[in-house]
């Protein structure tokens, strides 16, 4: 908490005078009471049974005398509040690796189940695109205020071969350019993806991009390293990998995240959507 005219603070001398008056007063009349030579009477002049009262209505008064210069000096505090104009695109990686079930059900499952609570709960103003990338990345969606549109063509998408995280980045900038062309405001990107490029231009290519164009990238690495996929018979080993994600995320300004759960997954997306779709501002909270 801050004060917008901190001076008035100087008043709060006036509640700390009244105490010590207070307290003077009590004292001589500690003094007085002891003059006398019946205990009795000097009772019946200073009750005991009314002590505590006369100190719970002194210290209300010198409360309350504290909150009123409190309030004249216009405290504000920080609160979150939502940005009308800011965009997000979130990249899921649909690689055939991403049905490696270390991750229950699957990899891709359970990225598709965290990006649908994170839509629920992401805060209405916050437009949202869609990016799927496996071989290539496809703009699915531009960003938009209709988050329901995105969840369901999250719930639809299907695997592919290859990793483009490159490919995904450069897309995810050129829908968040179209969403924007002459309105600059908070963006950012959101990669959800096991493993490194296998297709396309660099991460760090993208990166490099991302970061000119001042839109910081998110990177998120979930699975584990006995990740494993079936395909045409045989058994693959997909170790999810964390290294070029971690330094996209550090060239842009974002954040890495690496998780192997679900509910992971979930807390992250909303910890970024607060990031992206929220900035800080000051209130003034005199009433």
């Amino acid at each position: 908490m801050s004060f917008l005219t901190p001076h008035r603070l100087a008043l709060l001398v006036i509640p700390a005078a009244l105490l010590a008056a207070y307290l003077v007063v009590r004292a001589r009349r500690d003094r007085t009471v002891l003059r006398f030579s019946s205990l009795e009477l000097a009772e019946s002049v200073a009750p005991r049974a009314s002590g505590w009262r006369r100190w719970l209505t002194t210290g209300a008064a010198i409360a309350a005398s504290v909150l009123l210069v409190a309030a004249f000096a216009r405290p504000v505090v920080a609160v979150p509040v939502p940005q009308e104009r800011a965009a997000l695109i979130l990249a899921v990686d649909v690689s055939l690796s991403m049905n490696a079930t270390d991750v229950a059900p699957t990899r891709l499952a359970a990225a598709q189940r965290a990006a649908t609570k994170f839509l629920e709960i992401a805060p209405d103003e916050l437009r949202i695109g869609l990016v799927a990338f496996a071989g290539t990345a496809l703009p699915v969606l531009a960003p938009s205020n209709d988050h329901a549109l995105v969840e369901d063509a999250v719930d639809r998408l299907g695997l592919g071969q290859g990793t483009a995280v490159g490919e995904a980045i450069f897309t995810s900038l050129d829908q968040l350019a179209a969403a924007q062309p002459d309105d600059p405001a908070p963006q950012a990107i959101v990669v959800l993806s096991d493993g490194e490029t296998t297709a396309g231009r660099s991460e760090l290519d993208g990166a490099a991009a991302a970061s000119a164009a001042g839109v910081p990238v998110y990177t998120v690495v979930f699975g584990t390293p006995n990740g494993a996929v079936t395909f045409e018979g045989e058994t693959i080993p997909v170790p999810a990998a964390a290294g070029a994600l971690r330094e996209v995320a550090d060239r842009t300004g974002g954040r890495f995240y690496e998780t192997a759960e679900e509910s992971g997954l979930s807390d992250i997306l909303s910890a970024i959507g607060s990031d992206v779709g929220f900035e800080t501002e000051e209130r003034e909270v005199t009433d």
